[in-house]
């Protein structure tokens, strides 16, 4: 089974239709573990392409929840995306149902270890040097140095000094430029990836089940997504009040609010009944 043969078949990533796409994949239902070995099973006793193809599909959402993880790296969540469904390909052609694990516990190596060599060859192209004084110091940082290894705190002020910037950012500099590439959790003497896997993939973890997590997060961000479209209809002192009485860390007192809108504590209580009973009700329609 070819991996290019089932992206031909998977719903494509565009960095211009990603809602449209994370949409699309969240409709897809969330496979039971017998639909999920029987899949499994026919992909690798008949070489089933189909099989395949539904166990990909079924599990793009989970790829998804990986790529928001890498956010803060600045780069575009279609191609995180792309690079982790590649990732989950090659982890449901290896995957073995006998081994008694969910699919997304074994894949989740495979997606991260996907991202990450992507994230890898981008990340010092868009991060290293975005700002004009970072910049400076990406081309003349290493010629300033006067050994190898790290630079003290004086040396550090010294180069500061020569190039114009901050103490700051020649010690961020220096971290960036210094990093090294991570291995990944291959087994020895392996680079062939399409090929190459480690046993530990297989291991049990004692963290919750990934699919439970990923089960648990979805229905809680579909809870905050009705939520704050409730919020939204109410009007404007509504929206303060139950901001300020739930919302708020330093939560306010019916007097406060009271003295606020010049109007009783009594009045802004059932302002508050009001604007809840209307939330329950849109959550419940």
């Amino acid at each position: 089974m070819s991996t290019h043969t089932i992206h031909n078949q998977l719903i494509p990533v565009t960095a211009g239709s990603i809602d449209s796409y994370i949409q699309s994949v969240h409709e897809l239902p969330v496979l039971t573990v017998a639909e999920e070995k029987e899949l499994a099973f026919r992909l690798r006793d008949n070489e089933d392409l189909d099989a395949a193809r539904m166990l990909i599909l079924h599990n793009l959402r989970f790829v998804i929840k990986v790529a928001r993880g890498y956010n803060g790296y600045g780069l575009p969540l279609a191609d995180l995306v792309q690079e982790g469904n590649v990732g989950l390909m090659k982890a449901v052609k290896r995957f073995d149902p006998t081994m008694n694990v969910r699919l997304v516990s074994f894949a989740v190596h495979w997606i991260r270890a996907e991202m990450h060599e992507y994230i890898l060859r981008n990340w010092k192209i868009v991060k290293v040097a975005t700002t004009k004084a970072q910049r400076k110091l990406f081309f003349n940082l290493r010629s300033s140095k006067k050994r190898l290894g790290w630079l003290n705190q004086a040396e550090v002020n010294d180069v500061a000094d020569t190039l114009g910037v901050t103490s700051k950012d020649v010690m961020e500099m220096e971290k960036r430029m210094s990093g090294q590439d991570l291995g990944f959790d291959l087994a020895p003497g392996q680079d062939d990836d399409d090929n190459a896997y480690s046993p530990s993939l297989y291991l049990k973890t004692e963290q919750q089940d990934p699919l439970e997590a990923l089960e648990e997060q979805d229905w809680e961000d579909h809870k905050q997504a009705i939520f704050t479209k409730a919020l939204a209809k109410l009007d404007e002192r509504s929206q303060d009040i139950l901001a300020s009485r739930w919302l708020s860390d330093k939560k306010a007192t019916l007097q406060d609010l009271a003295g606020k809108y010049g109007i009783s504590a009594e009045r802004i209580r059932q302002l508050e009944s009001n604007a809840i009973k209307k939330i329950r009700e849109s959550i419940v329609a």
